[in-house]
């Protein structure tokens, strides 16, 4: 028997889009939906399950409460949210804030014997909300010093604020979802040329 999912209001309603690049998904947890901004991280345990969600770490990897992780995760997201604009629109970027969460996430590598032979893993302390954000601060490092900024866009929906990372194979990618910005565009020109 199914059970009919009931639409609550006071939850945040996000698109279903993919980004190509975990970076660029934690961008887009900020949206924009009829005209509105709608942020799907809403409490520290928002933030937690999308971490866990999005491949961070494993279930039962991270304490069950950390207060502080909503702002410390927000002040990270607004933080690489400036500088891919700023390195998208070619300017010079300052690295130094990110730099400072970079630096507040320690862990070391660790050599670990397993079946099929050894492997390298990261340990990391995760105390702080800023030691548990470690890893998405070191991939949004990552992104801004080697991602291709050329295939690094911002949805052409002018109402729309997703950014993805065009991995198709012509690089012709224009819609953060097709089925969603692309189709209302689509239409709309469609009903334009129609008119004239």
């Amino acid at each position: 028997m199914m059970t009919q999912q009931i639409f609550d209001p006071s939850e945040p309603v996000l698109p279903h889009v993919a980004a190509d690049h975990p970076v660029l998904d934690m961008l887009n947890t900020l949206a924009q939906i009829d005209g509105k901004a709608v942020d799907s991280w809403a409490s520290d345990a928002d933030v937690r399950d999308w971490l866990v969600r999005t491949g961070g770490y494993g279930e039962g990897e991270l304490p069950p409460a950390m207060p502080g992780l909503l702002t410390s995760a927000r002040r990270l997201r607004e933080t690489v949210r400036a500088l891919v604009v700023d390195r998208k629109g070619g300017g010079a970027i300052d690295p130094s804030p990110l730099n400072d969460l970079l630096a507040k996430s320690p862990g070391h590598s660790e050599l670990v014997c397993d079946e099929p032979g050894l492997r390298l893993t990261r340990r990391r302390t995760l105390k702080t909300p800023d030691q548990v954000l470690g890893p998405v601060a070191e991939a949004a490092a990552e992104l801004l010093a080697t991602g291709d900024f050329n295939l690094i866009r911002k949805c052409e929906d002018r109402t729309c604020v997703m950014w993805f990372y065009d991995r198709t194979k012509s690089h012709r990618r224009r819609w953060c979802s097709m089925a969603l910005c692309g189709n209302r565009n689509k239409v709309a020109a469609f009903r334009q040329r129609r008119q004239g």
